[in-house]
Protein backbone atom coordinates (compact mmCIF):
# COMPACT_ATOMS: atom_id res chain seq x y z
CA UNK A 1 0.00 0.00 0.00
CA UNK A 2 1.49 3.34 -1.25
CA UNK A 3 0.91 5.93 1.16
CA UNK A 4 1.29 9.94 0.24
CA UNK A 5 0.78 11.47 3.40
CA UNK A 6 0.77 15.07 3.67
CA UNK A 7 1.83 17.73 6.34
CA UNK A 8 0.51 15.87 9.63
CA UNK A 9 -0.46 12.83 10.78
CA UNK A 10 1.85 10.75 12.95
CA UNK A 11 3.19 11.19 11.30
CA UNK A 12 3.96 14.28 9.02
CA UNK A 13 8.38 18.23 9.08
CA UNK A 14 11.46 21.58 8.02
CA UNK A 15 13.12 24.74 8.86
CA UNK A 16 16.44 26.13 8.90
CA UNK A 17 15.87 29.97 10.15
CA UNK A 18 17.89 32.88 9.90
CA UNK A 19 19.52 34.05 12.95
CA UNK A 20 16.88 36.89 13.73
CA UNK A 21 14.41 34.17 13.42
CA UNK A 22 15.82 31.91 15.98
CA UNK A 23 14.22 34.02 18.77
CA UNK A 24 12.00 32.38 21.27
CA UNK A 25 8.50 33.18 20.26
CA UNK A 26 5.02 30.58 18.97
CA UNK A 27 4.39 30.71 15.54
CA UNK A 28 0.91 30.38 14.70
CA UNK A 29 -1.01 29.65 11.31
CA UNK A 30 -3.56 26.53 11.48
CA UNK A 31 -3.48 23.55 9.18
CA UNK A 32 -6.27 20.86 8.73
CA UNK A 33 -9.46 22.10 7.20
CA UNK A 34 -11.82 20.20 9.32
CA UNK A 35 -11.41 18.68 12.69
CA UNK A 36 -13.94 17.41 14.95
CA UNK A 37 -15.29 19.54 17.98
CA UNK A 38 -12.86 19.54 20.49
CA UNK A 39 -13.92 18.71 24.00
CA UNK A 40 -12.72 17.75 27.31
CA UNK A 41 -13.07 13.97 26.47
CA UNK A 42 -12.49 13.74 22.46
CA UNK A 43 -15.54 12.37 21.26
CA UNK A 44 -17.54 13.44 24.30
CA UNK A 45 -17.21 17.11 22.97
CA UNK A 46 -19.23 16.58 20.02
CA UNK A 47 -22.05 19.42 19.96
CA UNK A 48 -19.74 22.28 20.65
CA UNK A 49 -19.64 25.03 17.85
CA UNK A 50 -22.47 22.46 15.58
CA UNK A 51 -25.46 24.48 16.19
CA UNK A 52 -25.20 27.60 13.61
CA UNK A 53 -24.21 27.82 10.22
CA UNK A 54 -20.64 29.10 9.22
CA UNK A 55 -20.01 32.93 8.97
CA UNK A 56 -17.94 34.29 6.60
CA UNK A 57 -15.21 34.51 8.68
CA UNK A 58 -15.72 30.83 9.70
CA UNK A 59 -15.14 30.09 6.04
CA UNK A 60 -12.50 32.17 5.09
CA UNK A 61 -10.80 30.63 8.48
CA UNK A 62 -11.09 27.01 7.17
CA UNK A 63 -9.50 28.11 4.17
CA UNK A 64 -6.66 29.25 6.12
CA UNK A 65 -6.32 26.36 8.13
CA UNK A 66 -6.25 24.13 4.93
CA UNK A 67 -3.84 26.10 3.19
CA UNK A 68 -0.84 26.24 6.16
CA UNK A 69 1.26 23.35 6.78
CA UNK A 70 1.96 21.60 9.73
CA UNK A 71 3.17 22.84 13.06
CA UNK A 72 3.34 26.82 12.65
CA UNK A 73 0.71 27.03 15.51
CA UNK A 74 -0.06 25.90 18.85
CA UNK A 75 -3.61 26.09 18.42
CA UNK A 76 -5.91 25.28 15.58
CA UNK A 77 -9.28 23.36 14.78
CA UNK A 78 -10.31 23.86 18.36
CA UNK A 79 -7.35 22.03 20.15
CA UNK A 80 -4.50 23.94 21.80
CA UNK A 81 -0.86 22.47 23.06
CA UNK A 82 -0.77 23.75 26.45
CA UNK A 83 3.26 23.60 28.24
CA UNK A 84 3.77 23.43 31.89
CA UNK A 85 6.85 25.60 31.09
CA UNK A 86 8.44 26.66 27.87
CA UNK A 87 12.24 26.97 29.77
CA UNK A 88 14.51 24.32 29.49
CA UNK A 89 18.01 24.56 31.09
CA UNK A 90 20.44 23.25 28.47
CA UNK A 91 22.19 19.98 29.58
CA UNK A 92 20.32 19.30 32.52
CA UNK A 93 17.46 16.57 31.97
CA UNK A 94 14.00 17.63 32.75
CA UNK A 95 10.46 16.31 32.42
CA UNK A 96 9.03 18.28 29.67
CA UNK A 97 5.16 18.06 30.66
CA UNK A 98 1.95 19.38 28.39
CA UNK A 99 -1.60 19.52 28.03
CA UNK A 100 -3.92 18.71 24.37
CA UNK A 101 -6.97 21.14 25.20
CA UNK A 102 -10.14 21.20 23.50
CA UNK A 103 -12.33 23.98 22.28
CA UNK A 104 -14.20 24.06 26.04
CA UNK A 105 -10.42 24.72 27.84
CA UNK A 106 -11.06 21.62 28.78
CA UNK A 107 -7.98 18.59 28.85
CA UNK A 108 -8.68 15.62 25.90
CA UNK A 109 -7.96 12.51 27.33
CA UNK A 110 -8.73 10.13 24.57
CA UNK A 111 -6.71 9.98 21.55
CA UNK A 112 -6.27 7.27 18.91
CA UNK A 113 -3.23 4.99 18.97
CA UNK A 114 -1.10 6.06 15.83
CA UNK A 115 2.05 3.83 14.74
CA UNK A 116 1.81 2.37 18.15
CA UNK A 117 1.27 5.23 20.26
CA UNK A 118 -1.27 7.63 21.21
CA UNK A 119 1.30 10.61 21.37
CA UNK A 120 4.51 11.36 19.48
CA UNK A 121 6.41 14.74 20.38
CA UNK A 122 9.41 16.00 18.15
CA UNK A 123 11.92 18.33 19.72
CA UNK A 124 14.12 20.09 17.51
CA UNK A 125 16.63 23.28 17.62
CA UNK A 126 15.31 25.56 15.31
CA UNK A 127 18.51 25.50 12.96
CA UNK A 128 17.33 21.61 12.96
CA UNK A 129 20.66 20.43 15.19
CA UNK A 130 19.17 17.95 18.34
CA UNK A 131 16.65 16.00 16.47
CA UNK A 132 14.28 13.93 18.61
CA UNK A 133 11.56 12.02 18.67
CA UNK A 134 9.95 11.16 21.88
CA UNK A 135 7.13 9.56 23.33
CA UNK A 136 5.16 11.16 26.22
CA UNK A 137 3.20 9.26 28.87
CA UNK A 138 -0.49 10.61 29.75
CA UNK A 139 -1.91 10.69 33.22
CA UNK A 140 -5.12 10.38 34.02
CA UNK A 141 -5.84 13.80 34.16
CA UNK A 142 -4.96 14.50 30.51
CA UNK A 143 -1.31 16.10 31.09
CA UNK A 144 1.71 13.99 29.07
CA UNK A 145 4.51 13.89 30.33
CA UNK A 146 8.58 13.03 29.04
CA UNK A 147 12.05 13.08 30.02
CA UNK A 148 14.07 15.60 28.33
CA UNK A 149 17.53 16.72 27.83
CA UNK A 150 18.49 19.69 25.45
CA UNK A 151 22.27 19.35 25.03
CA UNK A 152 22.61 22.86 24.17
CA UNK A 153 20.94 26.33 24.29
CA UNK A 154 19.03 27.52 21.93
CA UNK A 155 15.52 28.16 20.98
CA UNK A 156 13.48 24.54 20.11
CA UNK A 157 10.64 23.54 18.32
CA UNK A 158 8.82 20.39 20.15
CA UNK A 159 5.81 19.06 18.02
CA UNK A 160 2.64 17.37 19.12
CA UNK A 161 1.65 14.57 16.58
CA UNK A 162 -1.81 13.62 17.64
CA UNK A 163 -5.11 11.97 16.96
CA UNK A 164 -7.83 12.78 19.07
CA UNK A 165 -10.62 10.38 19.07
CA UNK A 166 -13.57 11.34 16.82
CA UNK A 167 -11.14 13.93 15.28
CA UNK A 168 -8.77 14.83 12.89
CA UNK A 169 -4.89 13.84 13.01
CA UNK A 170 -3.05 17.48 14.25
CA UNK A 171 0.14 18.42 14.92
CA UNK A 172 0.75 21.30 16.78
CA UNK A 173 3.68 23.33 17.43
CA UNK A 174 5.19 25.59 20.59
CA UNK A 175 8.62 27.27 20.86
CA UNK A 176 10.86 26.25 23.79
CA UNK A 177 13.74 28.09 25.02
CA UNK A 178 17.42 26.84 26.33
CA UNK A 179 19.20 29.90 27.77
CA UNK A 180 22.40 30.46 27.22
CA UNK A 181 24.91 31.27 24.11
CA UNK A 182 25.21 28.62 20.73
CA UNK A 183 26.49 28.74 17.73
CA UNK A 184 23.94 28.34 14.91
CA UNK A 185 24.80 25.18 12.53
CA UNK A 186 24.70 25.81 9.16
CA UNK A 187 23.81 22.45 6.05
CA UNK A 188 24.75 22.29 2.50
CA UNK A 189 22.75 19.66 0.69
CA UNK A 190 23.68 16.18 1.75
CA UNK A 191 21.81 12.86 0.26
CA UNK A 192 24.26 10.42 2.53
CA UNK A 193 24.37 10.03 6.27
CA UNK A 194 26.62 8.42 8.38
CA UNK A 195 25.30 7.03 11.87
CA UNK A 196 27.04 4.68 14.03
CA UNK A 197 29.15 2.62 11.44
CA UNK A 198 26.18 2.75 9.30
CA UNK A 199 25.82 4.49 6.30
CA UNK A 200 22.30 5.79 4.11
CA UNK A 201 21.71 7.02 1.08
CA UNK A 202 18.42 8.91 -0.23
CA UNK A 203 17.43 8.72 -3.95
CA UNK A 204 14.96 10.89 -5.42
CA UNK A 205 13.85 14.11 -5.62
CA UNK A 206 11.57 16.20 -3.55
CA UNK A 207 8.76 18.42 -6.11
CA UNK A 208 6.73 21.36 -4.63
CA UNK A 209 2.79 20.62 -4.72
CA UNK A 210 3.53 17.04 -6.15
CA UNK A 211 3.93 13.38 -4.92
CA UNK A 212 7.74 12.55 -4.51
CA UNK A 213 8.89 8.99 -4.42
CA UNK A 214 12.30 8.99 -2.06
CA UNK A 215 14.40 5.73 -1.18
CA UNK A 216 16.56 5.52 1.56
CA UNK A 217 19.03 2.78 1.91
CA UNK A 218 20.95 1.46 4.65
CA UNK A 219 24.36 -0.29 4.60
CA UNK A 220 26.90 -0.91 7.46
CA UNK A 221 30.74 -1.80 6.63
CA UNK A 222 29.84 -1.41 3.02
CA UNK A 223 27.37 -4.15 2.74
CA UNK A 224 23.18 -3.80 2.84
CA UNK A 225 21.66 -4.10 5.83
CA UNK A 226 18.68 -6.73 4.91
CA UNK A 227 17.40 -7.22 8.54
CA UNK A 228 15.88 -4.35 9.55
CA UNK A 229 13.94 -3.79 12.61
CA UNK A 230 10.43 -2.85 12.68
CA UNK A 231 10.19 0.43 14.74
CA UNK A 232 6.62 1.72 15.59
CA UNK A 233 5.48 -0.61 13.01
CA UNK A 234 7.39 0.37 10.12
CA UNK A 235 10.82 -0.41 8.65
CA UNK A 236 11.39 3.45 9.30
CA UNK A 237 9.73 7.04 9.96
CA UNK A 238 10.90 9.88 8.29
CA UNK A 239 10.44 13.83 9.38
CA UNK A 240 10.83 16.69 7.16
CA UNK A 241 11.76 20.31 8.46
CA UNK A 242 11.13 22.57 5.42
CA UNK A 243 13.91 25.41 6.54
CA UNK A 244 12.93 28.77 7.57
CA UNK A 245 9.86 27.82 9.26
CA UNK A 246 9.80 24.30 10.14
CA UNK A 247 6.90 23.54 8.63
CA UNK A 248 6.24 20.09 9.99
CA UNK A 249 5.58 16.58 7.88
CA UNK A 250 5.72 13.45 8.82
CA UNK A 251 5.44 10.36 5.39
CA UNK A 252 5.32 6.71 5.81
CA UNK A 253 6.98 4.21 4.07
CA UNK A 254 5.09 2.50 1.26
CA UNK A 255 4.24 -1.37 2.75
CA UNK A 256 5.16 -2.15 6.21
CA UNK A 257 6.56 -5.60 8.16
CA UNK A 258 4.55 -8.52 7.76
CA UNK A 259 2.24 -7.38 4.69
CA UNK A 260 3.95 -10.34 2.02
CA UNK A 261 5.96 -8.13 0.23
CA UNK A 262 7.92 -5.40 2.13
CA UNK A 263 11.58 -6.57 2.84
CA UNK A 264 13.14 -5.64 5.86
CA UNK A 265 15.75 -3.23 3.99
CA UNK A 266 18.61 -2.54 2.50
CA UNK A 267 15.81 0.11 1.26
CA UNK A 268 12.81 1.85 2.37
CA UNK A 269 10.90 3.54 -0.19
CA UNK A 270 8.82 6.56 1.03
CA UNK A 271 6.33 8.80 -1.14
CA UNK A 272 6.19 12.64 0.12
CA UNK A 273 4.62 15.69 -1.14
CA UNK A 274 6.42 18.76 -0.02
CA UNK A 275 3.63 22.33 0.31
CA UNK A 276 6.48 24.62 -1.68
CA UNK A 277 9.70 24.84 -3.19
CA UNK A 278 12.61 25.81 -1.12
CA UNK A 279 14.83 23.48 1.02
CA UNK A 280 14.46 20.84 3.71
CA UNK A 281 16.01 18.93 6.53
CA UNK A 282 15.02 15.17 6.41
CA UNK A 283 15.36 12.45 9.32
CA UNK A 284 15.20 9.08 9.50
CA UNK A 285 14.57 7.20 12.33
CA UNK A 286 15.49 2.77 11.59
CA UNK A 287 16.41 0.17 13.86
CA UNK A 288 18.71 -2.41 13.64
CA UNK A 289 20.58 -4.41 16.45
CA UNK A 290 17.96 -3.10 18.95
CA UNK A 291 18.74 0.58 18.35
CA UNK A 292 17.10 2.78 17.03
CA UNK A 293 19.09 5.34 15.04
CA UNK A 294 18.40 8.83 13.18
CA UNK A 295 20.25 9.60 9.72
CA UNK A 296 19.99 13.43 8.26
CA UNK A 297 19.64 14.89 5.56
CA UNK A 298 19.04 18.41 3.55
CA UNK A 299 17.32 18.29 -0.33
CA UNK A 300 16.38 21.21 -2.45
CA UNK A 301 13.45 21.48 -4.40
CA UNK A 302 14.65 21.94 -7.68
CA UNK A 303 16.08 25.24 -8.81
CA UNK A 304 16.21 26.40 -5.15
CA UNK A 305 19.54 27.00 -3.47
CA UNK A 306 20.66 27.29 0.10
CA UNK A 307 21.30 30.71 1.04
CA UNK A 308 25.40 30.90 2.39
CA UNK A 309 26.45 31.93 5.78
CA UNK A 310 28.61 34.93 6.21
CA UNK A 311 32.16 33.75 7.19
CA UNK A 312 32.87 34.36 10.62
CA UNK A 313 36.08 35.95 12.33
CA UNK A 314 38.38 35.09 14.46
CA UNK A 315 36.39 35.49 17.47
CA UNK A 316 32.92 33.40 16.52
CA UNK A 317 31.41 36.94 15.11
CA UNK A 318 29.57 36.67 11.37
CA UNK A 319 30.95 39.06 9.03
CA UNK A 320 28.41 40.87 6.93
CA UNK A 321 30.96 42.59 5.03
CA UNK A 322 30.93 45.38 6.21
CA UNK A 323 34.39 47.18 5.43
CA UNK A 324 33.76 50.44 6.82
CA UNK A 325 30.52 50.83 9.12
CA UNK A 326 31.22 54.02 10.43
CA UNK A 327 32.38 53.00 13.87
CA UNK A 328 35.73 53.78 13.95
CA UNK A 329 37.61 50.44 12.35
CA UNK A 330 41.30 51.29 11.44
Amino acid sequence: MKTATRLSAYGVAVALVAAGAWALGTAVGPFESTAAPAGGNGAEGAGHGDTHSGTVAETQQAGAEADLPAGLASSRGGYTLTPTSTTVTPGTPTTFSFQITGADGKPVTRFDVAHEKRMHLIVVRRDTAGFQHIHPKMATDGTWSVPLTLAQAGSYRAFADFAPTGGEATTLGVDLAAPGPFQPKDYTPSRVAAVDGYEVRLDGDLAPGKTAEVTLTVSKDGKPVTDLQPYLGAYGHLVALRVGDLAYLHVHPDGEPGDGKTEPGPSITFFAEVPSAGAYRLFLDFQHGGKVRTAEFTLTTAGHTLPVAPPEDSAGNADEGHADDGHGHN
